[in-house]
């Protein structure tokens, strides 16, 4: 391996092992973390905490990096295992719930389901992105899209009464 940090000592086995089979993928590959960031559309800061053990990488992040190592079909799927298992067991990081403030009372909850759950895919590159149902870019073309139909039947009316 190359000069890793050592990982924190409490760690699960099955977040120690991925992280360091991980990293000796990474090592493999013989790109450093820029390169690396440009090539999986992570950046050098995410590629530091999942190869640091702070944060589990998203799936795509470790099928990205597979990819780049050119692993056979496999050891990625070896590697899907392996995410799979240490995801489970990550360390929660510890949360404090942030006071809710709703209809004048303050709700804090209890913190029960706060960073209970690692979201899948918290870092996928937006070309993987499901497109968003809504948002700026919709009500833009709904205004193009009335603004041509008015242009057209303007168009219409126009030509009917020159021709007609």
């Amino acid at each position: 391996m190359g000069a890793w940090q050592p990982l924190p000592d409490d760690l699960p086995p099955e977040v120690r092992h991925f992280v360091e089979q991980l990293r000796q993928l990474k090592d493999r590959t013989g790109l450093s973390l820029v390169a690396l960031g440009a090539r999986t559309a992570y950046s050098k800061s995410s590629w530091q905490r999942y190869l640091n053990a702070t944060q589990p990488p998203p799936r795509q992040a470790v099928v990205a990096l597979c990819r780049v190592a050119d692993v056979g079909n496999d050891e990625a799927e070896r590697f899907g295992v392996r995410w799979e298992l240490a995801v489970r067991a990550w360390p929660k990081p510890v949360t404090v719930p942030v006071p809710v403030e709703r209809e004048g009372a303050v709700e804090g909850g209890g913190g029960e389901g706060v960073g209970e759950e690692y979201e899948d895919d918290p870092t996928l590159p937006w070309w993987d992105a499901p497109p968003s149902r809504s948002g700026p870019a919709t009500g833009r073309l709904l205004v193009v899209a009335v603004g041509l139909a008015v242009a057209l039947v303007l168009a219409a009316v126009i030509g009917a009464v020159v021709l007609g």
